[in-house]
């Protein structure tokens, strides 16, 4: 993984853990982290993001593939966060599979 890319799953990471902290009025990303959303709303939506990806990929739609790819990794991202997990934990597993 390039530094680049690295840097912008960190930042990332990093906004979501705030919005999580901070809970910032207006904010759907820190809804996600309330009683308003919760972790329901986002399991729905990585099964949501993961079936666009599917059909996306099915379908030979490449911009779409990244645009849902990029939603599903996000809400992903944000599943980590609420059970207080890292994009660091995603990288040691990812790694000691490789």
């Amino acid at each position: 993984m390039s530094d680049d890319t690295e840097a912008v799953l960190d930042a990332l990471f990093a906004t979501i853990e705030g919005r999580r902290d901070e809970l910032p009025e207006g904010s759907y990303t820190a809804s996600l982290f309330t009683h308003e959303k919760g972790e329901n709303a986002t399991l729905e939506k990585i099964g949501e993001e993961a079936t666009e990806v599917i059909l996306a990929a099915k379908d030979d739609e490449r911009e779409e593939l990244v645009a849902e790819s990029a939603d599903l990794v996000y809400h992903l991202l944000v599943l980590l966060a609420m059970e207080e997990l890292t994009v660091d934990d995603l990288r040691s597993e990812l790694e000691a599979r490789f």
